[in-house]
């Protein structure tokens, strides 16, 4: 088995007030750096990253998202993404474990961090996600139908939302959940919460538009 789950990455000024949001929405620290600055997140389906911004090593910026994935297997991976036509394909190792990039749709790159065994300077949590809550990223400025085949070629169930493809490239932090949106509003009280036809629009402690679909 091959599991590759998205983990959208988010830079963050604050990395205890996203955490903290987060898990008012269901998700749980499964791994962080003991000496802070690195936590990621599960839900019952996906997995979300909090990176402080200020540690970055590649200049992220408070608030912005960027789309990547976690998998068993990265060599059976680059196979793939060789035989599908991403001549690019490469892998390397980072103080963290292996990593695979290349250069997907739109010229947008890829990332793919290899799970590890060694935890060394890192701490496991017990993780109990709310089953009931999934990652669905929301990019805009993407060629949707490149996107979807990525995924399979990926073999990933990620399931991606899509906005005009005609504007600026980003990703946005979207959830989806089966639980009540009632109950959802009121145990984040004290947020700025605007109900719309596809769920809830919410600002996060980073200030980003997040939409809560039902």
């Amino acid at each position: 088995m091959n599991d590759v789950l998205v983990r959208p990455l988010r830079f963050t000024a604050d990395v205890e007030a996203m955490r903290a949001f987060l898990e008012a929405l269901g998700l749980r620290s499964r791994i962080e750096s003991e000496r802070g600055g690195w936590v990621d997140m599960l839900t019952g389906r996906g997995m979300v990253a909090l990176h402080d911004a200020a540690s970055s090593s590649t200049g992220g910026q408070p608030g912005q998202t960027s789309l990547t994935f976690e998998a068993d297997d990265i060599d059976a991976i680059k196979d793939k993404l060789d035989s599908a036509g991403y001549p690019d394909a490469t892998i390397f190792d980072e103080a963290y474990g292996r990593v695979l990039t290349a250069t997907g749709p739109d010229g947008v790159q890829i990332w793919v961090d290899e799970r590890s065994e060694d935890l060394y300077g890192y701490t496991l949590h017990e993780s109990r996600p709310d089953d009931r809550w999934s990652v669905t990223p929301y990019l805009t400025g993407v060629d949707e139908t490149a996107w979807l085949r990525l995924l399979e070629v990926l073999g990933s169930e990620a399931s991606l939302r899509f906005g005009p493809a005609d504007e600026e490239y980003a990703v946005r932090l979207d959830l989806t959940t089966a639980e009540d949106l009632d109950e959802v509003r009121r145990r984040l009280s004290g947020l700025q919460i605007t109900q719309i036809d596809e769920g809830l629009e919410i600002v996060d402690p980073d200030g980003q538009l997040m939409v809560v679909h039902g």
